[in-house]
């Protein structure tokens, strides 16, 4: 018997599917924007395939599929429209939950770069997946795209094949807490300037769209730059994890507009010290970036993380953020400190490895709990 006789083929609105990450969802097919966007099924039978579109110019797409909460599978995406096979040969009568998920970050440099989810095959039934009990929100850089967790140390190849969610802190911490969440991040940018003191390289710029850090006219057409509804999902916390970049500024020549002429550039002086002016124009980048936080996430906490990468701006992030309670009496923001990575605990292109994941996660599940949990 064939696959086709086997199996029925069941368009993704039709299957109970729930949906994680920011997309537009009134899309069809649907759109798997950020790393960590998933489509979610509670289903029965002996087997499950999934109708996939895929399509990039430079960095492939990568996958992964989790069975019951276990992580079965990890792998790159060619293009083409075809089904991929999640499970088979396995208890027809067993609710099986399944999660396949974007492990590779939104691609700024790739305007091809998509992955589109048509719907589902399967000899079973579809169940409702139920809600889970938080809410949580990501923002990052390079670390939250989980740049490093895959591959040998002496790798430096900036690729799709060593970014990840599935060995990532911020999904470690959700499973912990039994919570969904929403990753936004992007490798080399900050909240004021990128690595490279690339001022447009920025999460606060896109924040407010679904995924505005996309280029090109697919992604304009998938509703990438449509307004996010933040109404629509409201996390119980927001994490921020970001200043790595910012700092790696400091350190690099000024950067340069090549169609405008315009530069930008953060400044030490002699003695190796912030100039002034510049690292206060990074405490009002925070200060205003947590204001748009705020403001569209009115009742979250909301937790500044650090130090995975160093802690260069742990005083500047602290005292934007002791502002920002001075000027707005909002008690409900706090800054965190993650543990540094180490020679034992570092990754691929001298990222955070898993082990600095896993440490990060731990620090920051205990401090989540006392607040969502209250112990």
């Amino acid at each position: 018997m064939t696959e086709n006789e086997r199996v029925r083929y069941v368009p993704l609105k039709e299957a109970q599917c729930r949906v994680h990450g920011r997309t537009d969802k009134s899309q069809d097919p649907l759109p798997l924007f950020w790393n960590g966007s998933l489509v979610e099924v509670n289903v029965t039978g002996s087997e499950l395939w999934i109708d996939l579109e895929v399509d990039y110019e430079n960095y492939e797409p990568w996958a992964g599929c989790d069975i019951n909460g276990a992580f079965l599978s990890r792998q790159m995406l060619m293009p083409g429209r075809y089904r991929l096979c999640l499970f088979r040969g396995m208890d027809p009568k067993k609710v099986k939950n399944v999660r396949f998920f974007r492990e590779l970050q939104a691609m700024s440099e790739d305007d091809a770069n998509h992955i589109l989810i048509h719907g589902f095959a399967t000899d079973g039934a579809f169940q409702p997946v139920p809600e889970a009990r938080y809410r949580l929100e990501f923002i990052g850089d390079s670390i939250t795209s989980g740049e490093g967790t895959y591959g040998a140390l002496e790798e430096v190849d900036w690729i799709s094949m060593f970014m990840s969610v599935s060995k990532n802190y911020a999904v470690m911490t959700s499973r912990a807490l039994g919570a969904d969440f929403h990753l936004l991040s992007q490798g080399g940018w900050g909240v004021l300037c990128g690595w490279d003191n690339n001022p447009h390289n920025n999460l606060p710029f896109c924040y407010e769209e679904t995924c505005g850090l996309l280029h090109g006219s697919v992604n304009e057409k998938l509703g990438a730059h449509k307004p996010w509804d933040f109404a629509s999902w409201q996390p119980d916390a927001v994490i921020v994890n970001l200043g790595t970049n910012d700092a790696s500024a400091f350190h690099q020549p000024v950067w340069t507009d090549p169609a405008t002429g315009e530069s930008f550039e953060q400044h030490l002086e002699t003695d190796g010290s912030w100039r002034e002016a510049d690292i206060e124009r990074f405490r009002q980048a925070v200060i205003a970036f947590l204001k748009v936080i705020r403001k569209n996430n009115p009742k979250a906490h909301i937790v500044w993380t650090y130090g995975m990468l160093g802690y260069e701006l742990t005083l500047p992030i602290t005292e934007a953020i002791n502002r920002y309670r001075a000027e707005t009496g909002d008690g409900n923001t706090v800054f965190l400190q993650l543990p540094n990575t180490t020679r034992e605990t570092v990754g691929s292109h001298e990222h955070p490895g898993a082990k600095s994941h896993e440490r990060a996660a731990g620090v920051l599940t205990e401090y989540l709990r006392t607040v969502l949990e209250g112990v």
